[in-house]
């Protein structure tokens, strides 16, 4: 059962439940509870669990804390503390763990001397951080003297249960904290969900969720508890002001010269800057943080920081404690500070280019203003016409509080082999007891038997004839541990996979270059990307190698750049397509009244709109468009389909698929946020009866196909087989090297589809499903079959194919040349119309 909690305690009758050093403490520091206290502090002071959504700087981290250090302090003052582990506390953030410990021992200390104060004797409350930086020696010292709450990490947790000595200390938990749930809807977070039910095994506990604006929150709460247990809803996520302006650095995105955009760009930023005592940058990749933060630097902006990813974490600290300090005028970040580390009073984010979730841009924007009663200020600025439409529908949304639908990976197989071998630890199970347990996490709700026997089956030594020994047995319906399991077990834990870069060699096996991994598993034979300013045919892969061959005048069909971009979020994208439609029949001024923007971005808008409806046609929830047009060798088909990314992804797979096998030729694919391109030879021209049947053919088998002859599937397949256990990461003093392990998954590959083997199973699960999006693209592909097809011969792609023409050339051309090459589309465009209008 989930409930929306509404009844606001007073401050009398939370203090009424605090002891007496906890109470004058809070009186002197606080004075008053903020609105997520007065929800949930004695709810969980009664042993209810909740989940708390409230922004940065409203003491949701106390909120959680507060009844568990109450308790302990009861017990400190009764003399019945215990060497045990009571309060645990998980965070995705290993940075976040060191802030918590600091932002605990403060409190303590301080309870201690009011307690002093008022002659009251307390043993001490003890806090420790257990995550893979701890070293033998402090863990050993923790087994000595355990800490009454320990802070830790999806994965240590899982280490923990396991540890014969340390487990014996979690028997007792009575309160467990999850941080940042939202960042874990993901395999951490189904990992996570599987240790809890385990702990809840030998300990009855309290959950507590904390997390920034997500959407639905009532699956967030079954995510956070399980099947079958109550949780209650704390949302004070609307007692926030906010603030979210759309500014364009230029009246037009098309006919002001890139350096003129590049110029007015950065001396907006300057502007904001200047006027604001600190402020957070956010980018979309990390390429674009560094190159902000040297124009920046050139302008005179001093007290400037990157942070990202790729720095060192001695560098990140130390900018994070800069910005704590209040010591920098202005911070740029990918996508590393969206999670809530306490960076201190940031007074404006700027968004550059869209966020891409409605979601995501709350919890950027809701870094500044860091106490509730502060206004969070955000401003997001586009680069294009699609990202200024993208921008004002986005921020209308986060106004009106719609925000995007989370997605959690279910029935994970390979998650699930690593539990059973870690359950097999434990003890001897009885099967259905073990199914039962496993089902209880709310991810495996819908597990069947079927596949959780499959897994035992594996675990137990099904595949021993291709090197891949048992790690329990199974017989008589019970299972448990065999071999060097535990050792297994320890060195190989956890979710996240090694990652490496892919070497470039040419025919001849002469080195090229080299490409990220997950730019490499994007490939499918006959793609075309750019590498040293060089132009490649992707010819095939084996390990960590892939072939290419040059090619001279040819359009990449995967930029560079692609890997880093986020997805646009399907409801998101569902609500520009309504958008686009709308307008159309709005003027100016009710356009500018409604989304509460200035005239100028309206008037962009407006321009935008009209010139795709008379060109050609504006697509909406009515009629779908699908336009053709030829290129010098190549014919292009465009489908106008506003799904994001990964929908049309899958959509886009699955037509090029068909079409390859009716038409035997290579179809080639780009795809971007509103629709995708099917490229072929311009001698073979598709008739409207053969677009047509592309909307009754089966997707699902379709996408299967294409991902078969793909790179991702290797590389994905190496991912899953070493969070399955079929590949070790690490045995005994061997470490595998990421090419060893990748060579080694690709020799099982082939067996696993034969046998349909669960972790082959959970491959194709895994890129349907969370890479995919296939949910939503079947969703969509029902969607437009009600609408009115309407397919157009025209000589140039029309303004809304644009940014999926250019995109295509964008690394072979400048950026300069990119827009030039808009500018002749546009002008194309605009001449077809005036000859339509004469």
């Amino acid at each position: 059962m989930i409930k929306y909690l509404n009844k606001e305690y007073s401050d009398e009758e939370i203090y009424s439940i605090l002891e007496k050093p906890v109470k004058e403490w809070f009186k002197r520091k606080y004075k008053t509870f903020t609105p997520p206290q007065r929800y949930a502090i004695k709810e969980i002071h009664n042993k209810k669990n909740v989940l708390i959504c409230s922004p940065t700087g409203s003491g949701k981290t106390l909120s959680a804390f507060l009844a568990g250090i109450n308790e302990l302090v009861k017990l400190s003052m009764e003399k019945k503390l215990e060497d045990k582990i009571y309060i645990i506390y998980v965070s995705p953030l290993r940075a976040l763990n060191n802030d918590i410990e600091k932002n605990l021992k403060t409190p303590l200390k301080e309870i201690y001397e009011v307690a002093k104060e008022l002659d009251i004797e307390l043993d001490e409350i003890r806090v420790a951080v257990r995550t893979s930086d701890t070293t033998s020696y402090q863990k050993q010292k923790m087994l000595k003297k355990p800490p009454h709450i320990l802070i830790t990490t999806p994965e240590s947790l899982a280490i923990s249960l396991n540890s014969p000595k340390f487990s014996k200390l979690l028997e007792d938990v009575k309160y467990v904290i999850v941080d940042e749930i939202h960042a874990l809807t993901n395999k951490r977070g189904v990992h996570l969900s599987l240790s809890l039910e385990r702990l809840n095994r030998v300990a009855n506990f309290t959950r507590i969720g904390l997390s920034a604006t997500i959407s639905p929150l009532e699956e967030i709460a079954k995510f956070l508890v399980g099947v079958g247990r109550e949780c209650y809803i704390v949302d004070v996520s609307y007692k926030k002001e906010i603030e979210i302006k759309v500014i364009s650095p230029v009246d037009d995105f098309i006919y002001t010269p890139t350096e003129v955009i590049t110029e007015r760009l950065y001396k907006l930023l300057y502007k904001l800057i200047k006027e604001h005592k600190t402020v957070l940058i956010f980018t979309n990749t990390r390429g674009a943080t560094e190159r902000v933060v040297f124009h920046l630097k050139r302008l005179g902006i001093d007290r400037i920081e990157a942070h990202h990813s790729s720095l060192s974490r001695e560098h990140r600290l130390e900018v994070e404690n800069k910005l704590k300090r209040g010591e920098l005028s202005c911070c740029v970040s990918s996508t590393s500070l969206e999670l809530g580390i306490d960076i201190g009073s940031i007074d404006l984010v700027v968004l550059l280019g869209s966020p891409k979730s409605v979601a995501r841009a709350l919890q950027r924007i809701g870094r500044s203003g860091h106490r509730l009663d502060e206004k969070s200020k955000g401003i997001i600025i586009p680069f294009d016409r699609d990202d200024l439409v993208e921008d004002v529908v986005l921020a209308y949304d986060a106004k009106i509080g719609k925000i995007d639908r989370v997605h959690i990976p279910k029935n994970c197989l390979d998650v699930l082999a690593q539990h059973i071998i870690g359950m097999a630890l434990e003890k001897v199970w009885d099967v259905d007891e073990a199914y039962e347990l496993v089902k209880k996490a709310y991810p495996y709700k819908d597990l069947s038997k079927e596949d959780f026997l499959s897994v035992i089956k594996y675990l137990s030594g099904s595949i021993e004839d291709r090197k891949v020994y048992a790690k329990i047995w199974f017989e008589d319906n019970k299972f448990g541990k065999k071999g060097r399991a535990r050792v297994i077990y320890f060195m190989n834990v956890g979710t996240i996979p090694d990652e490496t870069a892919i070497l470039v060699v040419n025919e001849e096996g002469k080195y090229v270059g080299e490409v990220e991994e997950d730019f490499a598993e994007r490939l499918m034979k006959g793609d075309i990307f750019v590498l040293g300013g060089r132009t490649y045919k992707f010819l095939g892969g084996r390990g960590n190698i892939i072939t290419v061959k040059e090619v001279f005048n040819e359009k990449p069909t995967i930029p560079s750049w692609f890997s880093e971009q986020l997805p646009l979020a399907y409801d998101l994208a569902l609500d520009v397509e309504r958008f686009r439609e709308e307008v159309k029949d709005l003027d100016v001024g009710e356009i500018s009244k409604k989304y509460d923007i200035d005239e100028k971005t309206s008037k962009a808008i407006k321009n935008y709109i009209e010139e795709q409806k008379n060109y050609a046609l504006v697509p909406d929830t009515k009629n779908l468009l699908i336009e053709s047009f030829i290129e010098e060798k190549r014919r292009y088909y465009i489908f106008h389909f506003v799904a994001g990314r990964r929908a049309n992804e899958a959509l886009a797979r699955a037509f090029a698929n068909y079409l390859s096998n009716k038409k035997e030729t290579n179809v080639r694919i780009t795809v971007n946020d509103y629709g995708f391109s099917l490229i072929l030879p311009k001698d073979i021209k598709l008739e409207k009866e053969d677009i047509l049947e592309l909307f009754n053919i089966d997707i699902v088998k379709n996408v299967k196909e294409s991902i078969e002859r793909s790179e991702i599937l290797k590389r994905r397949f190496r991912h899953v087989a070493t969070r399955g256990f079929l590949i070790l990461r690490r045995y005994l003093n061997r470490k595998l090297s990421v090419e060893k392990q990748q060579i080694n998954a690709e020799a099982l590959l082939e067996y696993c589809k034969e046998v349909n083997h669960p972790l082959y199973k959970e491959t194709i699960r895994e890129i349907l499903e969370d890479y995919l999006d296939i949910e939503n693209a079947l969703n969509y592909y029902e969607l437009i079959k009600n609408r009115k097809i309407h397919y157009l011969e025209l000589p140039s792609p029309s303004p809304f194919s644009f940014n999926l023409i250019v995109m295509a050339s964008s690394d072979v051309i400048f950026m300069a040349d990119k827009r030039k090459m808009i500018l002749e589309l546009h002008k194309k465009v605009l001449e077809f119309i005036r000859g339509k209008n004469k």
